[in-house]
C-alpha cells in the first residue's frame, strides 16, 4: 500500500464509484470460507438484516468502524462485525434497518448520515439471514455510545488498511469436524471474516477498479 492509495480514497471519488454497478458475487467469493454455502437449503426462509458500512474522516483520512460482538450474542459471538440486525416490523426498508440498528448498536445519530447506496446482498448460514450492505458516509467522526450487551470494543480502521496486500492472510481451521479454508482481513490482533470480510472484498474490489485505489 502506498501514499496514493490513501490519497486516491477521497469521498468524492466513492460517491462516483458507488452509482455504477457492483462487483457482485466475484468479488465477494474471493474473501469466503470454502467450502460455503451462498444460499439456503431448498424450503428454508431466511431472514432479511440490514448492516452499514458506515465511512468517516479522522485527521483527512477516511475510516470505517466494525464492532467486537459481546460473548453472549445468539449468533456470531466474539466475531468482528459490520453494525446492524434484523429487519422488524416497522422498519420501512432494509435501509432503514441498518440505520435503526446502528443507531441502537453504535449509539450514532444517523440523520445527518448521507447514503451512498447498497452493496450486493449475501446469505449468512449460521444466522439464516440474508445480510443487506449499505454504505454511508458521516462529514466528521460520530460521537459512538456502543450498547455494553452488543458491543464490546470498537474498531475504528483506516480504509486504505484494507487495500495492503499484507492484511489479507489465510488460513486453514475445522468447521464441525470438517476442514475450512478462511481468508481473511489482519487489522492488528484481530481477524476479520466470513459475512464481514466478503462484504468489504466487494466494497475494496470496487475502490480499486473505479477510485484508482489499490496494490
Amino acid at each position: 500500500m502506498t501514499d496514493s492509495t490513501a490519497t486516491a480514497l477521497t469521498i468524492e471519488r466513492i460517491r462516483s464509484a458507488m452509482r455504477g454497478p457492483l462487483p457482485g458475487f466475484e468479488a465477494q467469493i474471493t474473501m469466503a470460507p470454502r467450502p460455503r454455502p451462498f444460499s439456503p437449503p431448498p424450503g428454508v426462509e431466511p431472514r432479511q438484516a440490514g448492516v452499514l458500512l458506515l465511512l468517516y474522516p479522522i485527521r483527512g483520512v477516511l475510516h470505517l468502524v466494525l464492532t467486537v460482538r459481546t460473548s453472549d450474542l445468539n449468533h456470531h459471538r466474539g466475531q468482528i462485525s459490520l453494525p446492524g440486525g434484523g429487519w422488524e416490523e416497522g422498519d420501512a426498508s432494509l435501509q432503514e434497518t441498518a440505520l435503526r440498528e446502528a443507531r441502537e448498536e453504535i449509539g450514532i445519530a444517523t440523520d445527518e448520515l448521507e447514503l451512498l447506496g447498497p452493496l450486493t446482498p449475501i446469505y449468512v448460514p449460521p444466522s439464516n439471514n440474508v445480510v443487506h450492505p449499505f454504505v454511508a458516509y458521516a462529514p466528521q467522526r460520530p460521537a459512538f455510545r456502543p450498547d455494553p450487551e452488543e458491543v464490546a470494543e470498537l474498531l475504528e480502521v483506516p480504509l486504505h488498511m484494507f487495500l495492503d496486500p499484507a492484511t489479507r492472510r489465510e488460513e486453514e481451521r475445522t468447521w464441525r469436524g470438517a476442514p475450512l479454508h478462511v481468508p481473511f482481513y489482519a487489522v492488528g490482533e484481530h481477524k476479520i471474516w466470513g459475512a464481514t470480510a466478503i462484504i468489504l472484498a466487494e466494497f475494496l474490489v470496487l475502490l480499486t477498479q473505479r477510485c484508482g485505489a489499490g496494490h
